[in-house]
């Protein structure tokens, strides 16, 4: 069971990426400029909000904490929150869920098993997840506002489809 927890607490993020690559692949052109430049906008926004929340709060891991709690896998004593796999995994999965609901959302439900399994790895508390979510909430809004009010003002021809 232990090396099941560890493959997702720190792998599972990796089918999160490919299968928002693959859901890219197959949007159309307008799509794709849309989903790349909202990706590019909430990574950004993401890491901005993940260094401020880890400047204002410190949340020690539950093995600092605790000594008798070993975690499941080699990790620094640092400050653990937010969670940024969590944060990574829920960004991705929000921007995929723009495009592709259901997916978007089978892909949410990874990115929270995988700040579960983290947890379970002894390397984050609760409110570590919790904040990595709303903080991908946060950037994958606010870049999906943005996107929905420069969109309109683009030239023609980078929001429609390319002639053949």
């Amino acid at each position: 069971m232990d090396s099941l927890i560890t493959l997702a607490a720190q792998y599972l993020v990796f089918p999160i990426l490919v299968a928002a690559a693959a859901v890219w692949l197959f949007l159309p052109r307008q799509d794709k400029v849309g989903l790349a430049v909202q990706a590019i906008v909430s990574l950004a926004i993401a890491v901005v909000l993940i260094q401020l929340a880890a400047a204002i709060h410190t949340d020690p891991r539950p093995f600092v904490v605790d000594p008798s709690i070993k975690p499941l896998f080699v990790h620094p004593a640092d400050n653990g929150f937010p969670s940024d796999h969590t944060a990574l995994g829920a960004t991705v999965a929000l921007l995929v869920m723009i495009y592709r609901r259901s997916l978007g959302a089978l892909l949410l439900a990874a990115s929270i098993l995988v700040g579960a399994a983290r947890m379970a790895a002894h390397v984050h508390h609760a409110q570590d997840i919790v904040a990595g979510v709303l903080i991908a909430a946060l950037a994958v809004g606010a870049a999906a506002a943005a996107w929905r009010w420069v969109r309109p003002r683009l030239p023609r021809r980078l929001s429609e489809p390319a002639s053949m």
